[in-house]
C-alpha cells in the first residue's frame, strides 16, 4: 500500500482499537490511548510493512491484550 493511503487509514485503525480499549477496560479515551501509544502493538502497527493495519479490531485487541499480559507482543504467523 502506498504511504498516502497507509496514511488515511492508520488513524481510523487506531481510533477503532484505542474506543475498543477504553470501552473493554473501562478507561478514560485519554488512558486509552496512552496504554496504546506505550504498546510494542503501536509500534508495530505504525510499520506498514509489518501488515498489523490489516487485522481486525478484535485481533488487534486480542494481540494487545497478549502483550499487557505477557510484556511481549506475539504476532501471528501467516
Amino acid at each position: 500500500m502506498d504511504k498516502a493511503k497507509f496514511d488515511a487509514i492508520f488513524p481510523i485503525i487506531t481510533a477503532h482499537l484505542t474506543d475498543k480499549i477504553a470501552k473493554e477496560n473501562k478507561l478514560p479515551e485519554n488512558a486509552a490511548i496512552s496504554e496504546l501509544y506505550r504498546s510494542a502493538l503501536y509500534a508495530a502497527l505504525e510499520k506498514e510493512e509489518t501488515k498489523v493495519w490489516q487485522y481486525s479490531t478484535e485481533k488487534l485487541y486480542e494481540l494487545y491484550l497478549g502483550e499487557k499480559q505477557t510484556g511481549r507482543l506475539e504476532l501471528p504467523e501467516y
